[in-house]
């Protein structure tokens, strides 16, 4: 499990950054549905972005810090949520962006039960 899970979050890392990186290079007028988000928020996004990839991959090697994955995969997950109201609010009539988008969020969840069902093993004790 704990190879999965390590595996997962090298993925969502990558996704992450790559995430960032096309923000980067995209304004948010490229996905009509996210027009709504201000310019400097999408730019605030990038460096969330990639701090939770940096977050997502720091604990691979310094296991005492478990929880900054687990933080940074709910921030991943709150943001793909708030993509997914902004693209309901829309009115946009296409649903695919909505599902990876929920695909991205249940990977999160994946990493973050999993992460931390452990620690609370080991607290129950």
């Amino acid at each position: 499990m704990n190879l999965l899970l390590s595996a997962l979050q090298i993925l969502l890392a990558m996704h992450t950054a790559a995430g960032a990186l096309w923000k980067l290079s995209n304004s948010e007028n490229t996905v009509p549905s996210l027009r709504s988000i201000p310019h400097g928020v999408w730019m605030l996004l990038i460096g969330i972005e990639l701090l939770c990839a940096i977050g997502l991959v720091v604990p691979l090697f310094e296991k005492s810090r478990v929880r900054l994955a687990v933080i940074s995969a709910a921030v991943i997950a709150g943001e793909m949520l708030l993509f997914s109201a902004l693209h309901l609010s829309s009115g946009a009539t296409s649903y695919g962006e909505i599902g990876y988008w929920l695909v991205v969020c249940t990977v999160c969840a994946v990493i973050g039960v999993g992460r931390l069902a452990p620690e609370r093993a080991t607290l129950a004790q």
